[in-house]
């Protein structure tokens, strides 16, 4: 298979994932196109590994941001749920406008 079809299915996988990130406020839809974001990486580090028969060194790397990515999602939808406890809704805005208000209630003390 060529090269090119991976790489430009990762290109298509990246750039909806930053669509996801630029565009959307739920912190949800926003976990999901860094996933989307990481996969495409992942897409293109096993293609180059496919390519360069010898080495194993893309498949290395890949299961290492896989391992990112776990994490990621295991903080993430932590705080997601933290934030929908306590204010019943999971927008970005909201949280970013909150995180600002504790900080200023810190300088304030």
């Amino acid at each position: 298979m060529p090269l090119i079809l991976p790489l430009l299915l990762a290109v298509a996988l990246f750039c909806i994932g930053v669509y996801g990130v630029l565009a959307r406020r739920n912190l949800i839809t926003l976990l999901m196109s860094f996933e989307l974001m990481l996969n495409a990486v992942n897409l293109n580090l096993v293609a180059f590994d496919a390519w360069r028969i010898n080495e194993a060194t893309g498949q290395t790397l890949a299961v290492f941001v896989i391992t990112l990515a776990a994490a990621e999602i295991g903080l993430g939808l932590a705080i997601v749920l933290l934030l929908f406890r306590g204010q019943g809704h999971v927008d970005a805005d909201a949280a970013r406008d909150l995180a600002e208000q504790v900080v200023e209630e810190e300088r304030a003390t």
